[in-house]
C-alpha cells in the first residue's frame, strides 16, 4: 500500500494505477462520542483496500452530507454538489497521472449521492472506472460474529460506542445515552434534523453497564473488521474484471 505520506517518486515507482478515495464526515454522535467517528472508520476501509489492492490510498475527506445532523453544534455539512464536485476533480486530476481504476469509501450511512456519484462518473469518463464495495449480506455476518443478531442501530448507539472505544477510546466517556425511538419516526428521518425526532441525537441505545470498556473494544474491533473485510471480499478481481469489460 502506498498513501500521501510516500513520496511522489515511491507512488511512481510501484507502478500502481488504483486509487483509493475515503470519505468520512464530522457529525454529532450523541452527548459523548467524538463528532470524527465516520471519518476513522473511512480510513479503516481506505488502508484495508489500499493493502488488498497495493494501491495509493488518499486522505480521508471528512466532511459529509450530514444536513440531518446540521443543527447540532460542531457538526459540518456540505451540500452533495460541493462533495462530488471536489471528488469529482481529484479523480479527473489522478487519471491524467496515470491512475485509471479508483475505489470509494464512504463512512457515512447518509451519503445518498454515493451510487449516482458513481454511475454517472462512469458514464462521463468511458475512460476510467470507479467502483464501491457491496454491502450484500456483510452487516449481517459481522453483527453474528460479535453475538449481535438482530441488532437494530441507526446511528450513536451500541455498536457506534464499540467503534469509538476501538479507534479512540481516550475521546470517548462511557455514559448511558440514547433512547426508544419511536418507529413511525423513521418515515420522517431523512425530512428534518434528528434533534426533532430523537431525544439527544443517537438513534440507538447504549447502557454503560452492559459491557466493560474492553469488551466494548474488543466487540468494536471485531465488528468493524469483519464487516470492512466482508465488503472487500474479491475485490481486487472485481475491480480488474469491471475495468476490462468497460
Amino acid at each position: 500500500m502506498l498513501s500521501f505520506k510516500n513520496s511522489t517518486t515511491e507512488v511512481s515507482d510501484s507502478g500502481t494505477d488504483i486509487a483509493i478515495l475515503s470519505v468520512g464526515a464530522t457529525e454529532q454522535f450523541g452527548p459523548y462520542l467524538p463528532m470524527h467517528l465516520d471519518t476513522l472508520i473511512a480510513e479503516k476501509y481506505a488502508e484495508h483496500y489500499g493493502e488488498v489492492l497495493n494501491a495509493y490510498v488518499l486522505p480521508t475527506i471528512p466532511f459529509n452530507t450530514s444536513e440531518e445532523h446540521a443543527n447540532c453544534k460542531g457538526t459540518i455539512t456540505v451540500s452533495p454538489t460541493v462533495l462530488t464536485t471536489m471528488l469529482e476533480e481529484i479523480i479527473v486530476n489522478l487519471n491524467r497521472q496515470g491512475f485509471k481504476k479508483f475505489v470509494l469509501c464512504n463512512g457515512h450511512g447518509g451519503a445518498y449521492w454515493e451510487s449516482s456519484f458513481v454511475k454517472h462518473i462512469n458514464y462521463k469518463y468511458p475512460e476510467l472506472l470507479v467502483i464501491t464495495t457491496y454491502r450484500y449480506l456483510a452487516w449481517e455476518e459481522a453483527l453474528e460474529e460479535v453475538n449481535l443478531e438482530g441488532h437494530n442501530e441507526m446511528h450513536a448507539g451500541l455498536l457506534s460506542v464499540c467503534a469509538a472505544m476501538w479507534l479512540c477510546p481516550e475521546l470517548v466517556k462511557l455514559e448511558s445515552m440514547g433512547s426508544d425511538v419511536p418507529p413511525e419516526n423513521r418515515k420522517f428521518a431523512d425530512y428534518m434534523f434528528w434533534d426533532k425526532l430523537t431525544e439527544d441525537g443517537c438513534w440507538g441505545k447504549f447502557d454503560k453497564e452492559t459491557y466493560s470498556p474492553n469488551q466494548l473494544a474488543e466487540i468494536g474491533e471485531k465488528f468493524w473488521t469483519s464487516f470492512i473485510s466482508k465488503r472487500g471480499e474479491n475485490l481486487k478481481d472485481i475491480l480488474e474484471e469491471a475495468y476490462l469489460k468497460k
